[in-house]
């Protein structure tokens, strides 16, 4: 399909996604742009709920979102942001946040892992499953069922296909992961990489420099940064994987989730027509970002 307007709109405006000359990244000049965030008013509403909080889990900082007035246990939802594991915050995804608790019904723990260069690989990663092994590990603190999911949008889905992995990998059984067009080969080798490699959002160059932010000096095929390269993905959570069709990493995403398939994991993949990367994180911008987002809660709450 041609690109949706919507899209149209936003790569005229944005045709990067850090849109400024890559060798001006410094750390100084990497802690302002945290700083800024012109899209905000595009990530949804902050719809009051019953429950807030900031809370750690371990030594992770994380925010607890609950929709549910009551105080009964319920299914929990473990929430990693996008950003390139670079930018990004359990603040500037407070939205997002309130939604999904709201369109899941679930406790939401959005997680505010460590950021890179500061924290290079594996923090992330270990951050990320330092969540959900605690939610496993205190499961009245959360007011959790005992249903535990994971759900990330780019960098974010790289940690939740990771934390699956390892989940199982510790006998910790997830009731389901939704990766939302997650890094998942830093190899960067793809047909969508070359035929969108620049000018429909995230360029390939920039995800090339986020890859090395975060991990220049780790070996690419580490299944905890590519998690398309674990060599055994049998009895990995039931999983649902949104893929946008112009995005470099839409292949890598439909490719895991026919790899999954072939393994006997119970898998539904569904690619946006006309969409780019980023766009189920602007619901103010794409009338897409309602639609997958309305898809994946009801994937989430059938898992449960």
């Amino acid at each position: 399909m041609p690109l949706h307007p919507q899209a149209r709109d936003y790569v005229a405006l944005y045709p990067s996604d850090l849109n400024t000359d890559l060798a001006t990244l410094d750390l100084s000049t990497i802690q302002e742009l945290r700083a800024q965030d012109g899209l905000a008013l595009h990530r949804g509403p902050l719809t009051k709920l019953p429950f807030v909080r900031d809370e750690r889990a371990e030594d992770v900082p994380i925010r607890i979102y609950r929709a549910d007035p009551g105080d009964g246990l319920l299914p929990i939802l473990v929430y990693f942001h996008g950003g390139g594991w670079v930018f990004g915050s359990v603040k500037r995804n407070d939205a997002a946040g309130r939604d999904l608790a709201i369109r899941t019904g679930a406790v939401v723990v959005s997680v505010d892992y460590r950021l890179a260069p500061e924290h290079p690989f594996p923090a992330a990663a270990d951050d990320a499953w330092t969540v959900v092994r605690d939610i496993f590990a205190r499961p009245a603190f959360y007011q959790s069922n005992g249903s535990v999911a994971v759900i990330g949008d780019s960098a974010g889905g790289n940690l939740a296909a990771v934390a699956a992995w390892r989940a199982r990998d510790a006998g910790l059984r997830l009731a389901h992961q939704a990766l939302v067009y997650p890094v998942l080969d830093v190899a960067m080798d793809t047909p969508s990489y070359r035929e969108f490699a620049k000018g429909f959002g995230l360029d390939a160059e920039e995800m090339a420099w986020f890859a090395r932010q975060y991990a220049e000096a780790a070996d690419p095929a580490d299944p905890r940064l590519s998690p398309l390269l674990l060599p055994d993905v049998t009895g990995l959570a039931p999983a649902t994987v949104v893929t946008a069709e112009y995005d470099v990493l839409r292949d890598e995403g439909e490719h895991y989730a026919h790899r999954l398939t072939q393994a006997g994991v119970p898998v539904e993949a569904r690619r946006f027509d006309g969409a780019v990367h980023g766009f189920f994180a602007l619901p103010g911008l794409f009338d897409q970002a309602g639609e997958a987002r309305d898809y994946v809660a009801r994937r989430l709450r059938e898992s449960w």
